[in-house]
């Protein structure tokens, strides 16, 4: 458990377990204690060093917007920093955007990626989703207080009152629009998205993104030499809020980060 300084940002990370390296990528006002309730079954087979990201958690927020692009810039400095290229990375929700864009923006340093609950744009969230997304102002971030996310934050955050800005700062990241499929359909890194059944991305989405990384185009064959390195899982009975506690999500994860692919990693 320590802090490394990476482009002007202090960042709280964590490291246990042993083996190859797998990092971590929470959700928006989340933190590494989001991966407790799955974090001992990956240890058994990983090192995994979980990542509390710009203004969440104990990586106190600094003067500048957040941005999936900068995040994953920061990210790929840590790896970089820490010595774990080329590494598995997994990131969930707001944190699998993030991981999307260092596999787009770093792929020397992304071995695998893990995409759980995000969608690789905006308009693959349902529509309630996106009308229910943070609206920018100090003033509606009061009606989380009191909730899990507030009050973790309050109890690890460096500077507790920074709640607020946080609340501003996401809201404006997750009311921009984006579109990464063109970028997505040029990626070469193996890649497993994992999705619940019930998640906040719509189904048709899903396939559409599972698709740009070469998946769902043809019959693999009798034998499975025609599958593709992508990987599609939709975990049944869960929903966006409750995947990452979920024993599936470890069950589907580790067997994709250690079997063996077409396509050398």
């Amino acid at each position: 458990m320590s802090y490394a300084q990476i482009n002007g940002v202090r960042f709280w990370y964590e490291t246990h377990g042993a083996g190859r390296p797998l990092v971590l990528l929470h959700g928006g006002f989340g933190a590494v204690e989001t991966f407790a309730a799955v974090r001992p079954a990956l240890t058994r087979r990983r090192r995994v060093i979980s990542v509390d990201l710009p203004g969440h958690g104990r990586t106190a927020d600094v003067d500048r917007p957040l941005r999936y692009e900068s995040m994953a810039d920061d990210i790929a400095a840590l790896i970089v920093e820490l010595g774990l290229a080329p590494t598995d990375v997994l990131g969930f929700s707001l944190g699998g955007g993030v991981a999307l864009r260092l596999a787009i923006q770093h792929r020397e340093l992304v071995r695998r990626l893990v995409v759980v609950s995000a969608p690789c744009r905006r308009q693959g969230w349902f529509p309630e989703v996106l009308a229910g997304m943070p609206d920018p102002d100090e003033a509606a971030g009061d009606q989380l207080r009191g909730t899990p996310p507030y009050q973790l934050y309050q109890a690890v955050a460096p500077r507790p009152q920074d709640w607020s800005r946080l609340w501003v700062k996401t809201g404006e990241l997750l009311r921009r629009e984006y579109d990464w499929s063109p970028e997505v359909a040029t990626l070469t890194t193996p890649t497993l998205l994992v999705f619940a059944d019930a998640d906040s991305v719509r189904p048709d989405h899903m396939v559409e993104f599972f698709g740009l990384l070469g998946g769902g185009h043809r019959d693999a064959g009798w034998d499975g030499t025609d599958r593709p390195d992508a990987r599609l899982a939709v975990l049944p009975g869960l929903t966006h809020y409750d995947i990452v506690d979920s024993p599936a999500l470890p069950a589907a994860v580790l067997p994709f980060l250690t079997h063996t692919l077409h396509t050398p990693a």
